[in-house]
């Protein structure tokens, strides 16, 4: 018998988020994490993402159906799995237990790419207040991953969070369009953000965006997918007329704030 894996109370990790630390772990075995806290952060302003011609065709085409919150462990499962150059990774059981605790207490997210009946891609992070932080994404086919945080993207600006922290800065991400920023330039957007106070979760802004086009889209359980008539939401929906989700995404990207 195996003892239980001891997770990280959500009420501590979100305490954490607002003060600008998250959790890691030095391999997949490894019981014990680290608090960690960047002396330089990576961001994606939200007015700011860079959208190549071949990606924004992927969105346009709809080469993904993109859904929220439909398999948030999958996606922590294939952020976690190794990789090509990288055998470990910091996602440890007890972080991924932790996280997945998080996502029942409707405060951890995930956006998933779908060929056919296939996750090829996808994204997941931590919503709090008017700030999004992205811990991880995975992609197993040419843009998927891409593709997942353009809708992230889109969805954060209809729900008017004013910042999306991607941690670390890569040239995966710099190529996107995420700047760095000092640890007290991230603390002072983190701090308006966190007193903005709450704003609707990520399910939520894909039901009103959708929802309001006519596309057709559920939320159930923090789950939203493409079937059904979306619900009463908070949020109103100020672009009509796209022909697809992708158009509309796109669309959504070119509107001022």
């Amino acid at each position: 018998m195996h003892a239980p894996v001891k997770i990280i109370p959500s009420e501590l990790l979100l305490m954490a988020y607002r003060s600008g630390i998250f959790p890691m772990a030095d391999s997949r075995d490894d019981e014990e994490i680290y608090w960690v806290e960047p002396r330089e952060r990576a961001v994606i302003p939200l007015d700011g993402l860079r959208c190549s011609r071949s990606l924004a065709k992927a969105v346009r085409q709809d080469r993904f159906k993109v859904t929220c919150n439909a398999d948030f462990a999958g996606v922590l499962e294939a952020c976690a799995a190794p990789r090509p150059g990288h055998p470990e990774s910091w996602i440890s059981g007890r972080i991924a237990a932790s996280y997945r605790a998080l996502h029942l207490a409707g405060h951890a997210h995930s956006i998933e790419c779908w060929d056919g009946e296939t996750m090829v891609g996808g994204l997941y992070g931590v919503g709090f207040d008017h700030a999004f932080c992205g811990e991880s994404m995975f992609s197993r086919a040419t843009d998927a991953s891409k593709v997942a945080l353009v809708w992230l993207v889109a969805l954060l600006r209809h729900a008017g969070y004013t910042l999306l922290d991607c941690q670390f800065m890569t040239e995966h991400l710099a190529s996107l369009g995420a700047v760095p920023v000092t640890r007290d330039a991230y603390l002072a957007q983190l701090g308006a953000a966190v007193a903005a106070g709450p704003a609707p979760a990520l399910p939520e802004a894909y039901a009103s965006m959708f929802g309001a086009a006519g596309s057709g889209v559920a939320v159930a359980d923090g789950v939203a997918v493409g079937a059904g008539t979306a619900g009463p939401s908070s949020l109103s929906s100020p672009l009509t007329g796209a022909s697809s989700p992708g158009k509309l995404i796109l669309q959504s990207l070119t509107q001022t704030s």
